[in-house]
């Protein structure tokens, strides 16, 4: 088989097709430029929000207007901090970093498989409607029950080892990586597509050369998200039962009215989440370099 030629006029429009595509992807790709120039500039006015954060924070805890178990003094919290990190707690007897690790080793598999779900099942419904009428309703009516409601049903039916926990990751981490993935690759311009089939593109090569690199900021959005959120739901099912972690560590200070654990594990909590996030953010910027 040969491909017979095309007529002039449709090389043309071909020609003037494509310069219209690489005018917009220059312009797509200065916006991106743009956004991550706003990045780097939030990024070194991040310490200056976080100093005026700690002062008004020093300036209300010494001001006497509420209790010290309400909103402990800065010095509080570092010195609880600096006590768990070293010693341990009163309970446990373990270091933060103990149950931080604890912690990261249930958000990171919940976190790689429910990202995996999420974008296979995701690109699957956005090339089957179909498929997107049957399960819709079923994920939709999953994701609308809050996790502490099924997260002692996890409890009862994977014991109270990390699978439960890693499960309510893995849970709280699909929805949006696959939302995403379906708005992604549905966002492809159809009339690219009709480009790539008129070069005879295979799929593999549709997918690869343009699908991807279409959907990859929302793609990339989703798992930003995600990253977050994985933190949430380990943590979640460490409330419900468990031995170590920061949950563990909030359960605690919650039963004993320790206030500055509290603020110690939350900011953990925090630093974690970050983390992650960054982690995502900064493989975002290497891709969209190029």
């Amino acid at each position: 088989m040969f491909a017979l030629p095309l007529p002039r006029n449709n090389k043309r429009g071909i020609f003037m097709q494509q310069t219209l595509e690489i005018s917009k992807q220059n312009s797509v790709q200065q916006r991106i430029a743009k956004y991550n120039r706003l990045l780097w500039r939030l990024g070194r006015g991040r310490p200056i929000s976080f100093s005026l954060v700690l002062i008004l924070w020093y300036w209300v805890a010494h001001s006497g207007k509420v209790k010290s178990f309400l909103l402990p003094t800065p010095e509080a919290v570092f010195e609880t901090f600096h006590r768990v990190l070293t010693d341990g707690d009163n309970v446990f007897d373990s270091t933060l970093w103990y149950h931080t690790s604890a912690t990261l080793g249930r958000v990171l598999p919940g976190l790689a498989i429910g990202l995996t779900i999420g974008i296979s099942l995701g690109y699957i419904i956005a090339k089957s409607p179909l498929l997107e009428t049957l399960l819709s309703p079923i994920v939709v009516a999953f994701q609308s029950m809050p996790i502490v409601a099924y997260a002692p049903v996890l409890v009862i039916w994977f014991g109270t080892g990390s699978q439960s926990k890693i499960l309510t990751c893995v849970l709280i981490v699909f929805f949006p990586m696959l939302m995403n993935t379906i708005v992604g690759i549905r966002s492809v311009p159809q009339n690219l597509r009709d480009l790539m089939k008129m070069y005879r593109a295979s799929r593999w090569q549709m997918f690869r050369k343009l699908e991807v690199p279409a959907a990859l900021p929302i793609l990339l959005t989703g798992m930003k998200t995600s990253a977050t959120l994985s933190v949430i739901g380990a943590v979640v099912g460490e409330f419900i039962v468990a031995n170590e972690g920061l949950g563990v560590l909030i359960t605690e200070a919650r039963g004993s009215y320790n206030t500055p654990l509290v603020f110690v594990s939350a900011i953990s909590m925090s630093a974690l989440a970050s983390t992650l996030y960054s982690i995502v953010a900064f493989i975002e910027r290497r891709f969209m370099r190029r």
